[in-house]
């Protein structure tokens, strides 16, 4: 066992992560920014496996944001390409480790194929009742928080709920993420120092870390020491 894994006395329920930095990654190494992403979803098996052996319950991954449906469409196929495999590949292993696979956003965009394998895997692994592994797809804060709206509105259209009833709670029942408990730790990789349209609701209480790794660099070691810092810290939820 790891000296950093020894030092970890408190483990998060729910760990969200940006992963940033496949791109630099490649470019430092003057590969194609598509290889950045190909040893980036290795960083995703890795971590995925050791947030089930640490006890975490949870762990979202923003995978492919609303945003990026702006870069370049050789990019954009290629990632589709790379999350079809990746779903296809990963879906044994995952039913092996006891990971049960979610998925938020507007799902409805991505390739149908892509939906489709979704669906399958997310079927394949309903049972497992260990780590919950959620991808944020198509996923953009702004729309969740508008698209909650939209279906709170519904509900009090459809007389299925008083208005005067509505307050955070209920407001958080009509998000993507109504049935997971908000992210008590938010890892972003890459150095940079901003939130990007992740979550902005779900993490008004989440401890930040913030590593200068790459997402291809990041592996259990690194993990590792984004737990331990967070079990260092006081959480005190606006209280004394």
């Amino acid at each position: 066992m790891s000296r950093s894994l020894d030092e970890i006395k408190i483990i998060p329920r729910h760990i969200a992560i940006i992963m940033d930095g496949n791109g630099r990654w490649a470019k430092e190494r003057g590969l194609p920014r598509t290889e950045g992403h190909r040893i980036g979803a290795d960083s995703v098996s890795e971590v995925v496996e050791e947030c089930g052996k640490l006890g975490v319950e949870f762990l979202t991954l923003y995978a492919f944001s609303s945003e990026n449906w702006k870069r370049p469409k050789r990019e954009v196929s290629a990632l589709m390409t790379l999350l079809e495999r990746f779903l296809k590949t990963k879906t044994a292993e995952m039913l092996e480790k006891n990971v049960r696979l979610q998925a938020i956003g507007r799902l409805h965009d991505l390739p149908k194929s892509c939906q489709e394998q979704l669906h399958r895997s997310i079927e394949k692994t309903s049972q497992c009742t260990g780590l919950t592994l959620i991808l944020a797809l198509s996923y953009g804060a702004r729309e969740e928080i508008v698209d909650g709206i939209k279906s709170l509105l519904e509900s009090v259209e459809k007389g299925h709920l008083d208005k005067a009833m509505i307050d955070n709670d209920i407001f958080a029942k009509h998000l993507y993420t109504r049935y997971y408990p908000d992210p008590d730790l938010l890892i972003r990789t890459s150095g940079e120092l901003r939130i990007s349209n992740f979550m902005l609701w779900q993490i008004s209480y989440t401890e930040f870390y913030v590593t200068e790794t790459l997402w291809p660099d990041f592996r259990k070691e690194a993990l590792h020491l984004a737990v331990k810092a967070y079990g260092q810290r006081q959480r005190r939820f606006g209280a004394i």
